[in-house]
């Protein structure tokens, strides 16, 4: 008989969204299968009043289960992590961890501004990720042509392999302009990539799928549908990729890679690894 997993509860504190901690905690928790972890986000603790009532609720769950909770906090005022430090529970302080470092590492004060980093929201980069989103949208599966000149990357690939997710996460995580346009059968009959790609070859990158995972998703969409039959998706995952060979492209199967590791292979493989604080 099986062992029933572990749980334990987690808090995520944050005196702002809260996605960091967030992010932050799902990426270290993953590494612990055998544990269930319920998570709470508390966001916006940003006084006194709401430490203390997040604290509250923290030490409510530490009385219920059996072991202390953890919580995963990016608190950057020091006397509201205090109030939630006190309580007993396993407080992992993502901000001050590296704060202290950078500060010797720098020879300067941080600001501890709480929401310093969304304060930014109407920056430069922030408007970047908006006109990148904005881009992608219009440039949608090859609905509209004009401007691809602008775009950073174009993504090629059969219909469903996962262009246009990728597209838009690469706009809104790095204000990347990506269009993305599909490969169909005309094109492989023809042998070549649509005309309107041939100004933009340096910017093309190939994504495929495997064809039992294609034929899963076009099913959900248009059921008991040649266009979703494995046979059909054989035949054009085995064309699409044939042609990204024959023309040179650089391509990577989405079949089992998350979107974030998609999308990290493509701004390595197109030169776009760059960030901006």
């Amino acid at each position: 008989m099986a062992e029933s997993p572990i749980e334990r509860t987690v808090f995520i504190v944050s005196d702002s969204t809260g996605i960091t901690a967030e992010t932050f905690s799902h990426a270290v928790l993953s590494q612990f299968e055998q544990v269930r972890f319920e998570a709470v986000r508390l966001p916006f603790i940003d006084s006194i009043e709401k430490a203390d009532a997040a604290a509250q609720r923290i030490a409510q769950k530490a009385s219920q289960d059996a072991l202390p909770p953890l919580v995963f906090s990016t608190l950057v005022d020091s006397e509201i992590a205090d109030r939630i430090r006190g309580e007993p529970c396993v407080f992992l302080d993502l901000f001050g961890a590296f704060v202290q470092h950078l500060e010797e590492a720098l020879g300067m004060k941080s600001s501890r501004s709480i929401g310093r980093s969304h304060t930014n929201g109407l920056s430069k980069q922030y408007n970047k990720r908006i006109e990148a989103i904005n881009f992608s949208l219009a440039h949608d599966d090859g609905q509209f042509v004009d401007g691809l000149e602008q775009a950073d990357v174009i993504l090629v690939g059969v219909s469903r392999c996962g262009k246009t997710p990728t597209s838009l996460y690469l706009a809104m995580q790095y204000a990347v302009k990506a269009a993305n346009f599909p490969l169909i059968p005309e094109d492989f009959d023809r042998g070549a990539l649509p005309h309107t790609l041939h100004p933009y070859r340096r910017k093309l990158f190939g994504l495929s799928i495997h064809p039992e995972r294609l034929a899963e998703v076009r099913n959900e969409r248009r059921p008991n549908s040649t266009y979703a039959s494995l046979r059909q998706c054989r035949q054009e995952v085995a064309d699409a990729e044939r042609l990204m060979r024959m023309e040179n492209i650089p391509w990577l199967s989405t079949t089992t890679r998350s979107i974030e590791e998609i999308s990290t292979k493509i701004l390595d493989e197109v030169g776009l690894d760059r960030l901006t604080y």
